[in-house]
């Protein structure tokens, strides 16, 4: 990761914590914001947020406001790419049962999710990647895709990639988007949109099978397919992976440690103030003492 480039994470995960209490408005904000910058600074922009936006910051709170914003972005984020490739893409930014990302371009539609994770989650499902809902969410669609951190993904067998394939759903890498953003960058829209295309198509193909290496044979080679004699850019975005996921664990460590220092730091008093705070104790009692019985069984 480029000193330019973590200053530009740096800032975003800062900003999105900079909450107006209305998720619509800081959606529509973040969205026009993002798109500002990438017009501003062009395709290295683009290709710093694709490489870094996987890993969920570990300063924000679980289930907390920042956390959905920061999933809305990195919806954002994939939208950006595919409009990169020259494909219409619109992010829906009401909640609710449906896809977080629409396009049509090149001859095909599709639906998109964007996955995050912190790197300090352990255990994950297949729940977590949405095959099944991307499925239905599609609508008469042609394609659905499901964009990950690489790192993050099952290494060796997993229901996830028996049921991608069953159901024609596309899992797909940040690393993967990225190197078709520079692809298109390089030689054109119209050979990015043929070659996100091509791998959309590949997954039908495969032989439903649990297997990782299987799955990600299939995928690589379409790019690779693609690629051609830019070959060089899957080499350099490999490289790039790696470095951004030894930024990310670093991020994540140094937060850590801090909070950890700054919570044996505390004095008894305030440790239990924590607690209480953190268990959401103030805000259950409200709940609970809001509670009616209501009128469903008569008077």
């Amino acid at each position: 990761m480029t000193p330019r480039a973590l200053r530009r994470r740096e800032y975003w995960v800062s900003e999105l914590a900079r909450l107006s209490g209305t998720f619509g408005d800081d959606a529509t904000r973040m969205i026009a914001e993002l798109r500002a910058e990438i017009a501003r600074d062009g395709v290295v922009a683009l290709l710093d947020h694709l490489r870094s936006c996987g890993a969920m910051p570990e300063r924000y709170s679980y289930d907390s406001s920042e956390e959905k914003l920061y999933s809305k972005y990195t919806d954002a984020v994939v939208s950006e790419s595919l409009t990169a490739l020259g494909i219409q893409s619109a992010v829906v930014t009401a909640r609710g049962d449906v896809a977080d990302v629409q396009a049509r371009g090149g001859g095909f539609s599709l639906v998109a999710d964007a996955k995050a994770f912190r790197l300090s989650r352990t255990a994950k499902n297949q729940k977590d990647f949405k095959i099944q809902a991307m499925d239905g969410w599609r609508n008469g669609l042609d394609f659905a895709l499901v964009v990950c951190p690489i790192y993050q993904l099952p290494a060796t067998t997993s229901q996830i990639y028996l049921q991608a394939i069953a159901r024609n759903v596309c899992i797909l890498s940040y690393s993967h988007l990225a190197a078709l953003v520079e692809l298109g960058a390089r030689r054109g829209e119209r050979a990015a949109t043929s070659g996100l295309g091509r791998i959309l198509r590949s997954v039908s193909l495969l032989h439903p099978s649990k297997s990782a290496g299987g799955y990600w044979l299939g995928i690589n080679g379409a790019l690779v397919g693609t690629l051609r004699r830019d070959g060089d850019l899957w080499t350099a975005e490999k490289t790039a992976s790696l470095d951004a996921f030894h930024s990310a664990r670093d991020e994540a460590l140094a937060w850590l440690r801090l909070e950890r220092d700054r919570i044996l730091g505390l004095s008894h008093g305030e440790a239990l103030a924590e607690l209480v705070r953190a268990l959401g104790i103030e805000s259950r009692l409200a709940q609970v003492g809001r509670a009616v019985h209501g009128i469903l069984l008569g008077s």
